[in-house]
């Protein structure tokens, strides 16, 4: 861990990252990508030490209130988090000034900001996304080795829903030859429509891979699955979109079963159901609180 300035911290679309790289060390992670132009080792965790001094004073500043979310590139809840607990002051911040949150993680250590989620959802809206890749604990180890594996982050679901705080689930990447099976989808959409789960994001049956991050893919794969690479690379390359040769039938079933379960599942529609602010309260929220 090492501490850097930050010149900024919201983006044009109000999202943020306190820190820069994963402790969760999942394979495929698109974030180790070169074209990020991360000049550190990416388990060196950047926090970004003036963050919550540039959020305070972004949403001071702010004429509208809108939807404040984060981690799209770091998770906001890596094991540092529990130390440094920089997400919870940034909470804290978009509470006290009465704006919404969403955000994503793998972790259900998210339950630890569960009051302070609940008090921001009922004022205004907060979602709380969550990845789900594979229903197999087992595999989840393998995959995405430091973060708690698919059941507890199903306990997560549940305990947001028994709160009444609104959840998003992210299903990708589903990885060729790996995770890539009907048995797979149905087990995560039934455990989604289980936690009243609203929507469910999928941007295709597949994965992608550019600099950085297809190296460091390809060697886990050497290590775990061992003889997969060259499967891979015969039959892709080196592309960047890497489909499952199951994406055709895995996307119908998809589609379908999330039609019978009421789960929404349209990308455009989730997005601006994430992005729409919405005031709840006619109770003004102190500034001082």
């Amino acid at each position: 861990m090492h501490y850097i300035e930050a010149k900024s911290i919201l983006s044009s679309q109000n999202g943020m990252n306190l820190y820069r790289g994963c402790q969760h060390g999942c394979i495929y992670c698109d974030s180790r990508s070169r074209c990020y132009g991360m000049e550190h080792n990416f388990e060196d965790i950047a926090v970004k030490k003036n963050a919550l001094i540039l959020l305070e004073d972004s949403l001071r500043r702010k004429r509208k209130s809108c939807m404040i979310g984060t981690g799209s590139m770091s998770d906001p809840y890596m094991p540092i988090e529990r130390t440094l607990r920089y997400t919870r002051a940034a909470l804290e911040l978009i509470y006290k000034y009465g704006f919404g949150a969403t955000l994503i993680t793998k972790s259900d250590a998210v339950l630890d900001d569960l009051e302070l989620l609940r008090r921001i959802n009922e004022n205004t809206k907060c979602v709380v996304q969550m990845t789900l890749t594979t229903a197999d604990d087992e595999l989840c180890r393998i995959i995405e080795p430091a973060v708690c594996p698919t059941s507890r982050r199903f306990d997560a679901l549940m305990k947001l829903k028994e709160a009444g705080i609104p959840t998003v689930v992210w299903l990708c990447p589903i990885l060729p030859f790996i995770n890539d099976t009907v048995e797979n989808i149905e087990s995560i959409l039934d455990m989604c429509s289980q936690a009243g789960v609203w929507g469910v994001i999928n941007f295709g049956m597949g994965l992608t891979l550019r600099d950085g991050n297809r190296e460091y893919f390809y060697a886990k794969l050497d290590r775990h699955f061992p003889g997969l690479k060259s499967r891979y690379i015969g039959s892709y390359g080196l592309a960047y979109e890497l489909p499952s040769p199951n994406e055709k039938a895995l996307t119908t079933y998809f589609h379908r079963r999330c039609e019978e379960l009421g789960i929404v599942h349209d990308n455009d529609r989730i997005f601006a159901y994430l992005n729409e602010f919405e005031r709840k309260s006619n109770t003004q929220i102190s500034l001082f609180e």
